[in-house]
């Protein structure tokens, strides 16, 4: 039995005509949302930043004045202006994934009842080339047409009700297919904004590294030390004691520490409530050259180095048999990572099986390890303000012990805390939104 379909049919019914099958039961959110973060990766590699953006950006950094404080809060705000950008794209290739979830699970809907629908067209087509005789005419058409207006009275309201669902779900596969253009334009623009903020770090990076570059041969000089200690070390422990031992920068590091928290101290409980305003403030002086407070002082306070979802958190199963000692977050290709809290940068560089690797000396016995990242953009002996940009991302994972376990390709990002030399849990740091930015397959 064939259906009929009338002349002139619209666009939609052509779904009708698509051959049925069982929907796949892996084509879930999951697999949607790489589809869509693939999609916009494409993208974004098609956006590039106008001349007239550029000259813009350019003008606007040669009018800033140049001093080492300004530079800096200018590059922790184009970094946060990054990560909200980057933010917005996560959010993005979800309601993506999710718009077309649904649109595949009307498809789906749309083919389940192509069979049922082809039927009653079919029946109506019989009746068109068939039509029940007039009434009246002879008994056998009278008892005809009782027996058409039987069938008629059995089928119409089934098909209304088949049609009012079809309607319906054409007109909210339109208006999904709708919303899933509008967000892939409103995306685009986001995209578009976040490689001008991109252009305009690196060129404050420029600017600050300009300003900033002194002693540049003893610098070098500890960061081949660094090096060879990094090659010698069996731990990260080890490595961080022999760092502590060994590199005058770090040495600094650790005395300016240590004279800090002595200052804390010494602090009376008045000069210490005006200290927790401020951290409640958020508005410590962006002069300082130490940390504003005491690293313990800053539960919920921090905010995740990098946007992105968490894979991994400390003290679940690292797929090793082990528990893991730190945290994993997955991030866009080309994230920017910032630093967590204020603090010294005691090395920059590559370690073992964990890639480039950033620790940083926040004060209080505590030492916080990024790793993971693509190209790190500070240097070992600087002091680093609480979202400051330090690091890259790269484009794929990088193939270290702390991700090789991990069901992903995107770059991650390892963060482990250490207190006195001892790893422990970094969750009861980060502010309550970012705990919450755990992953979610469902």
């Amino acid at each position: 039995m064939s259906a009929f379909v009338p002349d002139g049919q619209p666009p939609h019914a052509q779904l009708l005509e698509q051959p049925a099958g069982p929907p796949d039961p892996a084509l879930g959110l999951e697999q949607k949302r790489d589809e869509a973060r693939n999609e916009l990766d494409d993208l974004s590699k098609t956006i590039s930043v106008s001349l007239d953006k550029a000259a813009a950006i350019e003008q606007n950094i040669a009018e800033l004045e140049k001093t080492s404080a300004n530079l800096r809060q200018a590059l922790i705000d184009s970094a946060a202006r990054r990560k909200e950008f980057e933010q917005k794209i996560d959010e993005s290739e979800e309601r993506l994934a999710r718009l077309r979830l649904r649109e595949e699970e009307i498809r789906t809907s749309l083919r389940g009842r192509r069979d049922v629908l082809a039927e009653v067209l079919a029946a109506l087509q019989r009746m068109g080339r068939n039509p029940p005789p007039a009434l009246l005419v002879t008994p056998e058409d009278a008892l005809a047409s009782v027996r058409s207006a039987i069938l008629l009275g059995a089928v119409v309201p089934g098909m209304r009700a088949q049609a009012d669902r079809l309607l319906a779900d054409l007109q909210a596969l339109s208006k999904l297919q709708a919303d899933a253009l509008a967000e892939k334009t409103s995306v685009a623009a986001t995209i578009a904004s976040n490689l001008e903020e991109e252009k305009r770090m690196d060129m404050l990076l420029a600017e600050n590294e300009k300003l900033s570059r002194e002693n540049a041969s003893e610098l070098e000089a500890e960061r081949k030390r660094s090096e060879e200690l990094a090659a010698k070390a069996t731990s990260l422990e080890g490595f961080i004691r022999s760092l502590e031992d060994e590199i005058s920068s770090v040495r600094e590091a650790m005395e300016q520490a240590r004279l800090e928290e002595e200052r804390q101290r010494q602090l009376s409980e008045e000069e210490r409530e005006r200290a927790r305003q401020r951290a409640e403030s958020g508005l410590p002086d962006k002069n300082r050259i130490a940390p504003a407070y005491a690293f313990s002082s800053l539960r919920q306070k921090l905010e995740l180095p990098v946007t992105g979802e968490i894979l991994r958190s400390y003290g679940d199963a690292d797929g090793t048999g082990h528990s893991a000692v730190g945290m994993t977050v997955a991030s866009s290709p080309g994230a920017v990572v910032t630093a967590p809290a204020d603090g010294w940068i005691v090395f920059a560089g590559a370690f073992r099986s964990y890639g480039q690797m950033l620790i940083l000396n926040a004060g209080d016995g505590y030492h916080l390890v990024l790793a993971g990242m693509d190209e790190i953009r500070t240097r070992q002996g600087r002091f680093v303000l609480a979202g400051e940009p330090i690091a890259v991302m790269g484009h794929e994972r990088v193939a270290s012990a702390t991700a090789l376990t991990l069901e992903t390709d995107r770059p991650t990002l390892y963060i482990e805390f250490r207190k006195d030399g001892t790893p422990v849990d970094s969750r009861p740091w980060w502010t309550a939104k970012d705990i919450g930015r755990a992953r979610n397959d469902s």
